[in-house]
C-alpha cells in the first residue's frame, strides 16, 4: 500500500525545485571563491544550515532519538558519516576551483550511479540489464562531454585535471557517506542526522577558514554566501518532501537534470569571473548522455533481493 500523497503535480515542483537550486549552486560558489577562499567558503555552507536547523529541530521537537546519541557504535557511525560527508565538500570545492560549474555537475552525477552499483555487492539489490545499458550509456555521456579536455588529464594533467580526479573523489566519498547514513536511518531520522553532520562540517572547516577577506565581499557575494547556506537546507527538503508525493524514482529521474541546469544557465546567462565551457555537439551529446543514462540507471531498478535487516 503506498503512502504517497498523490500530488504528483506537487512533487514534480518539489523534484523540480531541488534539480534547479543544486543546478545553480556551483555558480554560486563560483562567485564567492573570487574573494573567498574555498574552506572559508564551505566553512559557511555548513555553519550557516547548522544555525538554521538547530532552532528548528528543537523547537519541533524533532530530536526524539537523543538517548541514542549516547551509543559508542551509533556515534562512532555519526562520525564516520560526517567525515566523509566534509570531505566530499572539501574535495568539491577543490574541483569546483579547479574546474568550471559545468564540468563539476556533470562529474558528480558519478556518486548516485556509484551508489546504485555499491547496492549490488552491499545490499544485494538486483542491478537489472536495462540499468546496466543505463549504466554504459552514462558512462559513454561522460566520455564524450570530457572529450575536448583529454589531454587535460591524460597528457598534460593541468589544473583542469586535476580538478576532474577531485571530482571522482568527491562522488566516491559521498558513496561512504550515503552507504553509512542509510544505516544510521535506522536508528535515527533524516534530520538528526543532517544536524550531526552540519556541526561536524562546520567545526571541521573553522580552523581553516580566514575571515579576514569578509569585509571586501560586495552585496551580491554576501547573498551568493547565504543562498550557499540556505541551498542546502531548502534543496534537502524539497528532496525529502517530494519523496511524500510521487515516487523516488520520479524523484531521481528529476534531479538527473541537474547538469543541464547548470549548463544552461553558464551558456546563456554572462556570469563575471565564470568562464563556460566550450559549446560543441560532443559536449552538449555527452551531457543529455549523462542525464539519459542517470535516469535509466535510477528509475529501472530490479527488486531488492535483501534489505539491511
Amino acid at each position: 500500500m503506498s503512502n504517497l500523497s498523490g500530488r504528483w503535480k506537487f512533487g514534480l515542483l518539489l523534484a523540480a525545485s531541488t534539480a534547479f537550486m543544486w543546478g545553480v549552486l556551483p555558480i554560486a560558489l563560483k562567485g564567492l571563491m573570487s574573494t573567498l577562499d574555498p574552506m572559508t567558503t564551505t566553512f559557511f555552507r555548513f555553519f550557516i544550515a547548522a544555525v538554521l536547523i538547530t532552532p528548528y529541530l528543537l523547537a519541533r521537537k524533532k530530536l526524539v532519538n537523543k538517548n541514542k546519541f549516547c551509543s559508542i557504535k551509533l556515534s562512532l557511525q555519526l562520525l564516520c558519516a560526517g567525515l566523509l560527508l566534509t570531505a566530499n565538500y572539501a574535495l568539491y570545492i577543490f574541483g569546483l576551483e579547479r574546474s568550471s560549474p559545468e564540468a563539476a555537475q556533470v562529474m558528480m552525477q558519478l556518486a548516485p550511479v556509484l551508489l546504485l552499483l555499491a547496492g549490488v555487492w552491499i545490499f544485494k539489490e538486483q542491478f537489472t540489464p536495462f540499468q546496466w545499458c543505463g549504466f554504459a550509456v552514462f558512462i559513454g555521456g561522460l566520455i564524450l562531454f570530457f572529450s575536448p579536455r583529454f589531454d587535460d588529464v591524460f597528457v598534460s594533467l593541468n589544473s583542469y585535471g586535476e580538478g576532474l580526479i577531485l571530482l571522482i573523489l568527491a562522488a566516491v566519498t559521498w558513496v561512504g557517506y550515503a552507504i553509512i547514513q542509510k544505516f544510521l536511518l535506522r536508528d535515527f531520522n533524516a534530520e538528526e542526522t543532517m544536524l550531526v553532520f552540519y556541526w561536524i562540517g562546520a567545526l571541521a572547516f573553522l580552523p581553516f577558514s580566514n575571515f579576514e577577506t569578509l569585509p571586501d565581499l560586495t552585496s551580491l557575494q554576501w547573498s551568493l554566501l547565504l543562498f550557499c547556506g540556505f541551498n542546502t537546507l531548502i534543496a534537502y527538503g524539497c528532496f525529502s518532501e517530494a519523496l511524500m508525493h510521487i515516487e523516488a524514482s520520479r524523484v531521481s529521474a528529476v534531479i538527473a537534470i541537474t547538469p543541464l541546469v547548470t549548463l544552461s544557465s553558464v551558456q546563456l546567462i554572462p556570469f563575471t569571473g565564470i568562464t563556460a565551457e566550450p559549446l560543441m555537439l560532443v559536449t552538449i551529446l555527452g551531457a543529455i548522455c549523462v542525464v539519459i543514462g542517470s535516469i535509466i540507471t535510477a528509475t529501472a531498478k530490479g527488486k531488492v533481493k535483501a534489505n539491511l535487516e
